[in-house]
């Protein structure tokens, strides 16, 4: 009997000892999937469209060339031009007003001369050919872009591939300045680094040399996934990308949606969703305890007075947005048909979007940091193409919907980043604030001057601190 109670407990305690392995390894099992699951990256789903005219062929795969492309004009574009110039009817300016009213008429009559007599389209055209053009067919439209490789690379340097991606209501043309600051560093007072750049700038489609979506839903979600396609056509694994307005969204969905891709994020814009009570707080404690809240001094000088500078100066500078996410395609009709309402339109943001101050200049501080030439060489990209009432859509694609289910608000990012905050930018996004959704900041640098057209105006601060921010991704 005692030799059979002790098999008995024996054989009770081997239960006893497989049922508690086996229930460690079950709970440990899920503790792991646990930990595996929190730390899993959520991405965008990458999906497929269609964009042509159209339903989609059914068969038949579409044509992956990449064809050169060269901008051209004549005498018949030139001469209707000048017509509709000559026929522009003013309305008198209120005495005083400067650009408090929008694009002062008196000022824009100087600018009109001067398109109309002085501006020389031709040799703008030589200037915008010099990069090389192309062209290519993704998702049933052709996608421009210049594509710019650097002539002469340092033993030992790295060729990093670097997407620049533009916004409303610029272009391609505004990496003009820029593009040879990171190409050819060494020639610009950028040669201590050990990075050069081949650096590839798209038109957003629908905006200036891109063709439109025919279909409606074309988001910056869809601009992302084209732009991947883009690259990967292009023979790239893994690149850099930079954008400012519409540019930073879309880059910034890029990193959300082939992180693995995207070595490095860089932005001159943030785009923050995520408000609720902690922003509040933030807000109302930042004013008079900004350390508690993880704001800076140069933080609290940029945002503070809260009103003044994040609703009431924004309600003043986003009129624009409310009519480009509703009705885009009404108020299109007059800037595609009046190149003097074009220039009108577009240029006003050049002037507010640089300086706030410009508001109170009768010029409008334009002439302080662009020629002429440049600004009407950008209008000029948007009158040629007739691409004003497409690229005023892609506000009615992302604005239509309710922020909170979109799914990029919902995704963070965790790519390297890094982000140059000028301090003439419409809105300021403090760092603490920026983490939110951006998890994993490099550089975060408070640019001494400029405003939203970062590479437009202020060519070289932008270069050094695209330039800084790639070196320290490529030294972790």
């Amino acid at each position: 009997e005692s030799i059979l109670s002790r098999i008995r407990s024996l054989e009770y305690s081997q239960k006893n000892a497989v049922l508690v392995s086996a229930a460690a390894l079950g709970v440990g099992g899920v503790l792991v999937f646990w930990l595996r699951s929190r730390h899993k990256i959520k991405t965008i789903e990458m999906g497929d469209g269609w964009w042509g005219s159209g339903e989609r062929p059914l068969k038949g795969k579409e044509d992956e060339s990449i064809r050169p492309f060269k901008i051209e004009t004549s005498d018949k574009e030139i001469e209707d031009l000048h017509r509709r110039l000559e026929q522009a009817r003013y309305a008198p300016p209120l005495e005083g007003a400067a650009f408090h009213y929008g694009f002062n008429s008196n000022y824009l009559r100087k600018v009109v001369a001067y398109w109309r007599n002085q501006f020389d389209w031709r040799k703008q055209v030589e200037v915008l050919n010099k990069y090389p053009h192309f062209l290519t067919t993704i998702e049933g439209i052709d996608i421009h872009f210049i594509h710019v490789k650097p002539s002469y690379v340092p033993h030992g340097r790295a060729v990093q591939p670097l997407l620049m991606v533009h916004g409303w209501p610029g272009s391609f043309y505004e990496f003009y300045k820029i593009i040879p600051l990171l190409t050819e560093p060494a020639g610009h007072g950028l040669n201590e680094g050990d990075v050069v750049f081949e650096v590839i700038c798209p038109s957003i489609p629908g905006y200036g040399f891109s063709e439109a979506p025919h279909q409606k839903g074309f988001d910056t979600i869809a601009t992302a996934r084209i732009f991947h396609k883009l690259m990967n056509r292009l023979g790239f694994k893994q690149y850099y990308v930079q954008g400012g307005d519409w540019g930073s969204l879309i880059t910034t969905n890029m990193a959300q949606m082939l992180p693995q891709c995207v070595k490095g994020l860089h932005v001159n814009l943030i785009f923050v969703n995520k408000q609720g009570l902690g922003r509040i707080i933030s807000v109302m404690l930042g004013a008079y305890v900004p350390w508690l809240v993880g704001l800076t001094r140069e933080d609290v000088r940029r945002t503070y007075p809260f009103m003044q500078k994040n609703i009431y100066d924004l309600l003043r500078e986003s009129g624009y947005l409310h009519i480009q996410a509703t009705k885009p395609d009404t108020a299109g009709c007059g800037l595609n048909d009046s190149p003097v309402g074009l220039a009108a339109y577009i240029l006003e943001k050049f002037s507010t979007w640089t300086d706030k101050s410009f508001l109170h200049k009768d010029d409008g501080g334009l002439e302080s940091k662009y020629s002429l030439d440049e600004l009407l060489t950008n209008v000029m990209i948007y009158w040629v193409t007739s691409s004003i009432v497409s690229s005023m859509r892609l506000y009615k694609e992302n604005l239509s919907q309710d922020p909170d289910l979109t799914v990029h608000t919902r995704v963070g990012v965790y790519v390297p980043t890094g982000i140059a905050a000028f301090p003439q930018e419409i809105v300021h996004t403090p760092r603490v604030w920026a983490k939110q959704n951006l998890k994993n900041i490099i550089t975060y640098t408070y640019m001494p001057r400029g405003g939203h057209f970062a590479a437009f105006e202020e060519p070289k601060l932008l270069a050094q601190d695209i330039v800084h921010f790639v070196r320290k991704v490529e030294q972790l």
